[in-house]
């Protein structure tokens, strides 16, 4: 088998995933601008949320951690991964055709208990309908999954990162013909998704197939194999399970204010970009790196990947979060205030994507901190620490709320995600020096918080004097452009006279690679 090469990984990985995130700002300016916040959006927000709640319980959370170790394991050793791939399948697939059958038979339980708020009102039937339509969808991305964890595992990461640039092309093409033809834009929304669900599927099954590993349904079967993926897997999914507790309880929270769902949906979506290209990018590609290294004992290999991991994650991350703290009215007006969405709302949703800005680098570090126990098919400590963020969330959420209201459950997220990096940190002690950061990460880190506060000081003085531009309809989006360009450009400056980061270096490891 071929090496897996962390930087060229990484940047493939993180390149679709920032197309992907790009159609991603365009579905949600439609879906602010063609429907707008209040109870159809809301409605959508929280139908939507179900099956990606599961999706990341079933898939990407507990699946994941337990398959992808001993699927990475078994292919460096020749040890019959086919085999294990195929029962896999089966047993997936049946697991989650039969929590397909409990969604849409028990719906409206699945609705009173992730948005309680929306009882009695218009919105709870629209949830319940909504939900029926899309709940399949977890389904497709499941297997999808499944395949993409494969092919991760074989070094082959374009079709996975690709496959969700197809959820967001469905949708944008599903709203655009929706308002083209008159039609209800909501209805052509929602059915979109399942649809885009399918072809995800098929688009990986295929590159799984071309790369060896050609599954099928059959009979699922009870292997040791499955026994010890199960072991590893249940402390992950009650791992998962907890962090999924906190997007119920946020939501719950939120449910009892009008628009509330849809602010920090809108807000949500804007902190995900960098989450979703680098710390996301990062993880997929860290785990089977890790864990092909720990089971060859290349431990200085392991603490290498490590510390690169996060010094990549963090030379993007913090800039990104100083951005979002300091010009957050800026970022959301030019993107979201348009058609049905007001400045009222854009003052809203600027609000918490300050207060999710402050957690953003929590948010990325775990992403690099949970493969450090996943790779050693440690899922059990992961578990215990989210249970301690999930304690933190739930009192700071629902604490929180009757003094400040809506955007309590904003704050107890960000909180609580430096709480989980607390404790993955912590307990990465036990395994060694393989498992901390090594003194050259700890040398630059400062060096990079200091080149972006330097960013964060010229896109404030951009923002005054590109404010005329910035208020000027048609020509704000240039105006954004110009004051992406001054940050990129401050940083990076900064962070080469500062030594954060030599651009360099990106540019030797392609070349090695």
């Amino acid at each position: 088998m071929k090496p897996i090469r962390l930087m060229s990984g990484f940047f493939t990985v993180g390149v679709w995933t920032l197309l992907s995130r790009v159609l991603g700002f365009i579905r949600e300016m439609l879906l602010l601008s063609l429907i707008g916040p209040g109870p159809v959006m809301d409605a959508f927000v929280a139908a939507f949320r179900l099956p990606n709640m599961f999706r990341r319980f079933f898939a990407e959370g507990a699946f994941n951690a337990a398959f992808v170790p001993m699927f990475a394991k078994k292919l460096e050793g020749e040890e019959g991964a086919g085999k294990f791939a195929q029962d896999a399948f089966n047993g997936l697939a049946l697991a989650v055709l039969f929590l397909v059958g409990l969604g849409m038979v028990f719906m409206p339980g699945f609705v009173w208990l992730t948005a309680e708020g929306f009882s009695g009102d218009d919105r709870f039937d629209l949830t319940v309908g909504f939900g029926r339509i899309v709940f399949p969808y977890i389904l497709f991305m499941s297997l999808a999954a499944l395949f993409s964890g494969i092919l991760n595992a074989t070094g082959r990461f374009a079709v996975a990162a690709a496959a969700p640039v197809l959820l967001n092309i469905f949708v944008i093409a599903a709203m655009v013909t929706g308002a083209l033809t008159g039609g209800a834009v909501i209805n052509w929304l929602i059915w979109s998704i399942p649809l885009a669900g399918v072809a995800q599927l098929a688009l990986t099954w295929r590159a799984a197939a071309q790369a060896g590993f050609a599954l099928r349904l059959s009979r699922p079967r009870w292997t040791p194999d499955m026994k010890a993926m199960l072991v590893i897997a249940l402390p992950a999914a009650l791992a998962s399970g907890v962090m999924q507790i906190n997007l119920v309880v946020g939501q719950l929270v939120a449910s009892q204010y009008d628009n509330a769902v849809s602010w920090l949906f809108a807000a949500d979506r804007l902190y995900q970009l960098p989450l979703g290209v680098v710390g996301i990018a990062v993880g997929i590609v860290l785990l089977p790196d890790l864990s092909r290294r720990l089971r060859a004992g290349d431990d200085d290999g392991a603490h290498n990947a490590l510390s690169r991991a996060a010094e990549i994650s963090l030379v993007l991350t913090i800039p990104s979060a100083i951005a979002l703290m300091v010009v957050p009215q800026t970022l959301v007006s030019v993107l979201f205030e348009r058609g049905a969405s007001d400045v009222d709302d854009t003052a809203a949703i600027a609000t918490a994507v300050a207060v999710y800005a402050l957690g953003l680098p929590a948010f990325v570090l775990q992403k690099v901190l949970q493969p450090v126990y996943f790779a050693r098919e440690d899922t059990r400590r992961p578990f215990h620490f989210a249970v301690v963020a999930m304690v933190v969330n739930v009192v700071l959420a629902v604490g929180l709320a009757p003094f400040i209201g809506w955007i309590a459950p904003a704050i107890a997220t960000t909180v609580a995600g430096w709480a989980m990096v607390a404790c993955l940190a912590l307990g990465a002690r036990r395994y060694g020096a393989a498992a901390k950061f090594d003194a050259r990460f700890h040398k630059r880190i400062w060096r990079i918080i200091a080149a972006a506060v330097v960013m964060g000081v010229a896109l404030v003085m951009g923002d005054a004097l590109l404010e005329t531009l910035l208020n000027t309809p048609w020509w704000r989006g240039l105006g954004l452009l110009l004051l992406i360009g001054i940050g990129a450009f401050s940083f990076f400056s900064a962070g080469q006279l500062l030594g954060a980061l030599r651009l360099s270096e990106f540019r030797a490891a392609f070349r090695r690679q």
